[in-house]
């Protein structure tokens, strides 16, 4: 028997052949089918599926009823997949520890939704809004229902597959409502808000539409059922970004106007920041810091606002490249793009104001001079409010102080902040929970490795005497080691003999030579 078969999990577990659905009627065979298709083409432990079909209490049996149940799916799959390739028996197969549903993914409606999502992204990215819409409206389509319906044990794979949905279906009206939309999402969004009170993206993309289409009593209303909601079922107020919104609709905030029609918001390109300076290079040794630091910024939750990290130590330490080269090495992670301050580290003159900072940021994100407002307080919330919803990094180089900080701090949930300062701020740690790491200076090996990069493995083999007090001298700062090699650079029959006595260098020698090569992006007292 062979024929063409779909899978569809976005709703009741549901296989056809050929178009012609097939039964699977025993609830451990549906179990086993369905966790099967959710991780197609991927190993599925017998344990896992033991949990599917017993929730934790299998009898002693489970693992023979597994094979026989495999044996039952087999017989029934028999046949082709949807590329034509599979034959009889083929579709799953046994891998340690389990099995594997071995299909082509265009046969799965969750794999299509997960791949028309991404190109929506990828879309939106680069400014392509209208097309970006259509392609999540393809994906949205797919659902029939709640995911899983009628089968038992699968009830996290439910609300996984169905939080994936609302996160496209708001990312979808949010393009929408940047296009003007307004009057189609409130119908949309009127029963999700209803079915999940405790959702607050979506309440307040309904109090946004209702705003834009002249509800202005309606979108106040929506805003105090989410409040009374909340209090009366978890005990807590509404998120800071919800409030903000409330506040807005009350004064009439000039920025909630809808887009005028035949504007060209969908139209225009998706401003994508890429800001961040090239990596110091070479660079060396860390490997402890980086990973702390990495573990530090994914560990920032996904329903609170982002907890800042700060890079805290000595100038010419090197932690603005430890911050730059953990920056690059994660681009994939911020699609929407990243933003960079110099802030002066407070020396040799004042770094530039939060305001002048935020009119850069403002600009680099796509606004016009005219719609960037004068108040300090109203240009940090129109930037938390286009950052609300963006996977963004913002790295702010050189604070000197939390007031300093505070104002450009993103809105977003997804949004990730590298702070590199002399200063501790602790205010910063006490105020937004930040996760503070001192940058210590390197070991010496660190160091005799950094000095290899530099002037190459030759050289200091040539000279192990003066390379080692070279590498000593520099007290493990980078910066050190980088003008010892670019003395060298600028004289190359100079000995590194001749050059260990200008080691240990001071750490006013430090700074001048920062301010003496006079590139701040990157500062190069960093490694």
């Amino acid at each position: 028997m062979t024929g063409t078969i779909e899978f569809r999990i976005m709703g009741p577990l549901t296989v056809l052949r050929d178009g012609e659905a097939m039964r699977f009627d025993g609830a451990r065979e549906r179990a086993v089918l369905s966790m099967l298709v959710l991780e197609a083409n991927r190993i599925v432990s017998v344990g896992r599926l033991i949990d599917a079909v017993w929730a934790g209490a299998p009898p002693k049996s489970a693992r023979a009823q597994i094979a026989t149940c495999v044996s039952r799916l087999r017989r029934a799959l028999g046949g082709r997949a949807a590329d034509g390739t599979t034959s009889r028996g083929d579709l799953i197969t046994t891998r340690n520890p389990g099995y594997t549903l071995d299909v082509d993914p265009d046969t799965i409606d969750w794999s299509r939704f997960r791949a028309l999502t991404a190109a929506a992204r990828r879309e939106a990215a680069a400014g392509s809004r209208a097309q970006a819409v259509a392609t999540l409206r393809e994906a949205l389509a797919l659902r029939r229902g709640v995911a899983f319906e009628g089968v038992h044990g699968m009830r996290c794979e439910t609300a996984g597959v169905e939080e994936a949905h609302l996160d496209a279906l708001e990312s979808c009206v949010e393009m929408e409502l940047e296009l003007g939309a307004h009057q189609k999402v409130i119908a949309e969004l009127t029963p999700v808000v209803a079915e999940h009170p405790l959702r607050e993206r979506a309440r307040m993309q309904l109090m946004l539409a209702q705003y834009r289409a002249g509800r202005r009593a309606e979108a106040l209303r929506t805003y105090h059922d989410a409040r009374r909601q909340l209090v009366e079922q978890i005990g807590l107020e509404p998120g800071p970004e919800l409030r903000r919104l409330h506040e807005r609709i009350l004064r009439d905030a000039a920025d909630l106007a809808p887009p005028p029609v035949g504007a060209a918001v969908g139209d225009r390109p998706l401003v994508v920041p890429s800001q961040l300076p090239p990596q110091a290079l070479p660079f060396a040794g860390r490997t402890d810091a980086e990973r702390e630091l990495d573990a530090a910024l994914t560990a920032t939750g996904e329903t609170t606002s982002p907890s800042p990290v700060i890079l805290a130590g000595p100038s010419g330490v090197g932690k603005t490249a430890l911050a730059l080269r953990w920056a690059h090495r994660a681009l994939d992670r911020f699609p929407d793009g990243q933003l960079f301050a110099d802030l002066g580290d407070g020396t040799p003159t004042p770094g530039p104001g939060p305001g002048v900072v935020l009119d850069r940021f403002l600009r680099a994100l796509g606004v016009p001079d005219r719609a960037i407002p004068a108040d300090l307080a109203e240009k940090t919330a129109l930037f938390r409010s286009m950052t609300a919803h963006r996977r963004l990094l913002v790295v702010l180089d050189g604070a000197s102080g939390a007031d300093q900080v505070l104002p450009l701090l993103p809105g977003g949930v997804h949004c990730r902040v590298i702070i590199t300062s002399r200063d501790p701020l602790d205010e910063l740690v006490a105020r937004q929970g930040a996760h503070r790491g001192f940058v210590g200076p390197l070991r010496p090996e660190e160091s005799r490795e950094l000095l290899v990069m530099l002037v190459g493995r030759a050289r200091v083999a040539a000279e192990p005497q003066a390379a080692g007090r070279l590498a000593l001298g520099s007290r493990g700062f980078p910066m050190a080691l980088r003008m010892a090699a670019a003395r060298l650079s600028s004289n190359p029959p100079r000995s590194l003999e001749e050059l260990a006595p200008s080691l240990p260098l001071h750490r006013e020698e430090l700074e001048d030579l920062q301010l003496d090569l006079g590139s701040r992006r990157p500062r190069p007292s960093f490694a």
